[in-house]
């Protein structure tokens, strides 16, 4: 009975995940209305509700709780939830990736930025941290620590040289001289 129970709720939080993945897949090229985009999330909260957390380990819960209040852009109710997921594991760079975004938007840059230097302390070889600080920092208004930041997610991975043009956080630096001399091509 008990693999029963542990197969069920394996599967109930794949389901979840699956609504997750239908509302985020294609988001940047076919974002769903925010009326279909919140009821894919909500019935993966629907489904969390019902899973029995006795005996399972409850990142995931509090992560897929966490994601799906952040598709619905309920950032606060999100930061609750993603939270406590960083508490029972504090080594998951997506749960810290995903913490720091939604206190961008709440207007906690400061604890955005203390996100992905955890995050950083998890997957120090990972661009898209040093990319998302540089983004961070930019709004900050620091263009040293935003441009140092970039350079290293160059280092790590060049594609994100072709984020830069079309990333709105980096307006405030973008005709730094140093934001100029380190994204211009060399060709």
């Amino acid at each position: 009975m008990v693999d029963y129970d542990r197969t069920k709720r394996q599967q109930l939080l794949r389901e979840a995940e699956g609504y997750l993945d239908l509302v985020t897949s294609c988001a940047e090229e076919l974002p769903l209305q925010p009326a279909l985009r919140d009821r894919l999330a909500q019935r993966t909260l629907n489904l969390l509700d019902t899973i029995n957390p006795e005996g399972l380990d409850r990142e995931d819960l509090f992560y897929l709780r966490g994601q799906a209040y952040r598709v619905m852009e309920r950032h606060h109710e999100a930061i609750q939830w993603l939270e406590e997921a960083t508490e029972v594991n504090p080594d998951n760079l997506h749960t810290w990736l995903a913490l720091g975004w939604c206190q961008k938007r709440v207007g906690r840059l400061d604890l955005a930025i203390q996100s992905l230097e955890e995050a950083l302390s998890v997957a120090p070889d990972h661009a898209i941290i040093y990319y998302n600080l540089a983004c961070y920092w930019s709004l900050a208004k620091n263009a040293k620590l935003a441009i140092a930041y970039l350079a290293r997610a160059f280092d790590i991975d060049p594609c994100y040289r072709d984020l830069v043009p079309n990333e709105k956080d980096f307006d405030a630096i973008r005709h730094h001289p140093s934001f100029l001399e380190l994204t211009s091509v060399i060709v």
